[in-house]
């Protein structure tokens, strides 16, 4: 019988919904976010990528709200560089359309799309993805399975359905949302225990939690403060209970880890 073989990828969180994930020669990044203030946000914790970070083959956006869809991060990126945004995106946001230097694929769930020995499956979320608080188009939220050595799963903003583990399919990593922004979540989003819960049914080898420890509101430090620096050691502590199978991997920023995947 024929040994299974161990192949990595490579996942680094750079805070909020930003990571980059390399697999098979490829780096994708999701969500880029390289802002010291965003409106009525700053960033509190982890400095900002360095100009190595900002280097993608592929970037994956998964909805319109402007922490996920940030035009001036999406401006750094170098000359042919994919961007796969939800279908609509061009129209409700007119500066993607300034972009001249990336090529702008839009897609929604259960397209497919190959870039060199990777297949990137779309995925639905249940998130409010439109671009607000400007005008009413609307736009799917999205995550993305990213399928090359290893298959890792990024799930964007989104709350938890009954149908998750059978649309998002067999992952290996999952890159979940765990807070926010602020001192509450609305509908559409994963805390830590939905997370954990999320976790549980996709079952997948190993997982990252993201979007929490970041960004906060100015003026709000002494609100809730825990909101801003729990959720990471919670998802943590929950998913050992719900899915103690799962190696669960809360990275600092700009931390990495490799995983070796048997194929």
């Amino acid at each position: 019988m024929k040994e299974a073989k161990k192949v990595p990828v490579e996942i680094t969180w750079w805070g909020h919904a930003t990571c980059a994930v390399e697999d098979a020669n490829i780096r994708f990044l999701t969500d880029p976010l390289f802002a010291r203030r965003l409106a009525h946000l700053r960033r509190r914790r982890g400095a900002l990528p360095p100009a190595g970070a900002r280097q993608a083959d592929v970037v994956l956006v998964s909805h319109l709200h402007a922490d996920h869809l940030h035009l001036p991060s999406l401006a750094c990126f170098g000359p042919g560089t994919r961007l796969l945004v939800p279908r609509g995106a061009p129209r409700a946001v007119p500066g993607l359309r300034r972009l001249r230097q990336v090529r702008v694929t839009e897609v929604v769930p259960g397209d497919e799309v190959r870039i060199g020995e990777v297949l990137v499956r779309v995925v639905p979320a249940l998130h409010d993805g439109r671009r607000l608080p400007v005008g009413p188009r609307r736009s799917p939220a999205l995550g993305y399975v990213v399928e090359g050595e290893a298959r890792t799963y990024f799930a964007g903003d989104t709350g938890l359905f009954d149908a998750m583990a059978e649309r998002v399919g067999p992952v290996d990593v999952a890159l979940l949302p765990v807070g926010g922004w602020g001192p509450y979540l609305g509908e559409g989003h994963l805390d830590a225990g939905r997370a954990a819960r999320a976790l549980a049914r996709l079952a997948p080898r190993a997982a990252v939690p993201v979007h929490y420890g970041t960004y906060w509101p100015i003026g709000m430090d002494a609100v809730r403060p825990h909101e801003f620096h729990a959720p990471g050691d919670e998802f943590v502590r929950l998913a050992a209970v719900a899915a103690p199978q799962v190696a669960v991997h809360r990275l600092g920023h700009g931390e990495s880890v490799r995983l070796e995947v048997a194929r």
